[in-house]
């Protein structure tokens, strides 16, 4: 039997029930959320990601107090039911499309939150993201981002904080192809090593919302790049887009952003933007990367558990901890201030910044 609850819905793009999405096995549909205060205080981030092939969804809910890095881990046999929104103590429910959406999560081991989001803006759609090595896709994707506003409470040991009315962050739902679940050890032919290159800025203005991003080769020569902007309240015919260059550099000794500007060439938006560096966060905390927790592993029926990440003591040329999220006060060319991430993961040589091995720093 294959028929699952998603058959009920008009969602069919197939003449297959919904449980088949195509014949990749690397077929994934991801929500992920990150909010954080103005002067990037309170910083949490929630992932949940469904993998039909492996048949497996997995979520994670992170939080910074401290210095720490508090983190759920949670996996689950899927069953072949898509439209069950929660693995473990994480839950996502979408009460109106495209516009507002609750996370909830039980308490676990200490940790649990009621959040909801609500949109600044319709969301925007990135140029599909489509990326080979050689014959084998590597990626294959399409995501929509949306900024927007936060309300709520997270309790961490016994400390539950009321999330601020002026907190906002960002929201995104891809779904595609990416490499997920066990890792394919067959190497491919002509590739010495592997690399990646990924840049993201998405900025929460007073006036409007930012987005830019940046997939690139190790030569620096774009394959995937954008820019847009979305003024509060516009719907999808408001939202105007572009393109932008970024001049940064890294923090000495690791690959995670330093001081950078963007200028911007884009109708409505500033022309430039100053990101100062305020809080650090660990990809890995929602899986990315995370030698136990990465997406898509069989972890049985059920797995939850808590991680505690030292921000402070961890090693930055770890292959787990290059994939960071800074949050920055962002200042305009126009003297407007507000705050975003810089997201970035940088794997393999990237002349540009002058990386030329898998793990080297400046």
């Amino acid at each position: 039997m294959v028929l699952s609850r998603g058959d009920d819905y008009p969602l069919h793009q197939t003449a297959e029930p919904v449980a088949y999405s195509g014949t990749d096995r690397n077929f994934y549909d991801r929500y992920f959320f990150n909010g954080y205060a103005p002067d990037g205080s309170g910083f949490f981030a929630v992932a949940l990601g469904i993998y039909p092939h492996l048949d497996v969804a997995d979520a994670h809910l992170c939080v910074i107090r401290g210095g720490v890095q508090h983190c759920i881990h949670a996996s689950r046999e899927m069953g072949m039911e898509r439209m069950d929104l929660s693995v473990g103590p994480i839950r996502i429910e979408i009460i109106e499309p495209l516009q507002k959406l609750r996370i909830t999560v039980a308490e676990q081991d200490g940790i649990s939150a009621d959040i909801t989001f609500t949109g600044r803006a319709f969301p925007i759609e990135e140029p599909r993201f489509t990326h080979r090595i050689g014959p084998r896709t590597f990626m294959d994707y399409t995501r929509m981002t949306q900024n927007g506003r936060y309300s709520g409470w997270i309790e961490v040991d016994g400390k539950r904080e009321e999330i601020s009315s002026e907190t906002r962050g960002t929201r995104d739902r891809s779904w595609g192809v990416r490499p997920v679940g066990a890792r394919d050890e067959q190497p491919m032919p002509g590739v010495v090593a592997p690399s990646f290159f990924w840049q993201w800025t998405p900025v929460n203005l007073p006036e409007g919302s930012l987005f830019w991003h940046l997939n690139a080769d190790p030569d620096g020569s774009a394959w995937n790049t954008r820019a847009a902007w979305a003024a509060d309240g516009v719907d999808a015919d408001g939202i105007r887009e572009g393109h932008g260059e970024m001049g940064s550099q890294l923090v000495p000794g690791t690959r995670w952003p330093a001081t950078a500007e963007l200028s911007i060439n884009v109708e409505g938006a500033p022309r430039s933007v100053t990101f100062e560096p305020l809080v650090r966060f660990q990809m890995r905390g929602l899986g990315y990367t995370s030698p136990v927790w990465n997406h898509g592993l069989n972890h049985g029926s059920l797995e939850v558990a808590r991680e505690d990440i030292d921000l402070e003591a961890i090693n930055p040329l770890e292959p787990e901890n290059l994939h960071v999220q800074i949050v920055c006060r962002a200042t305009t060319d126009t003297g407007s201030t507000g705050t975003g991430v810089f997201e970035q993961l940088v794997i393999g040589p990237y002349v540009p910044m002058g990386l030329t091995g898998f793990l080297d720093a400046p």
